[in-house]
């Protein structure tokens, strides 16, 4: 199953489009930069959509990268997860299945 929020060696991304069906609004990423403004000195929060393609399969990914030169932590995670989960049940465009996160 896919995970609405997980790190890597660099950064901390949310799966928004998976889950939220849409883009995170401007406004929203703006909510998460304010939260985020006290765990970390310098930051940078990317709105990515992504297209592969290969064969017969073809892909769209709408992800929230938060770059962050300390590395990710616990408490970042968290903070992003909230984010999503709050921006999730606020503003969800598959209906029902929004409301389950």
């Amino acid at each position: 199953m896919t995970e609405l929020v997980f790190s890597t060696e660099r950064d901390v991304r949310v799966n928004f489009g998976v889950f939220a069906g849409r883009n995170a609004t401007q406004a929203e990423i703006d909510d998460l930069a304010r939260a985020l403004r006290g765990e970390a000195t310098t930051f940078a929060v990317v709105a990515e959509e992504r297209h592969e393609f290969g064969g017969d399969v073809e892909a769209a990914v709408r992800q929230i990268v938060i770059e962050i030169p300390e590395g990710s932590d616990d408490r970042v995670l968290e903070i992003a997860e909230r984010w999503a989960k709050d921006c999730i049940r606020t503003r969800s465009e598959l209906g029902e299945l929004g409301t389950e996160i």
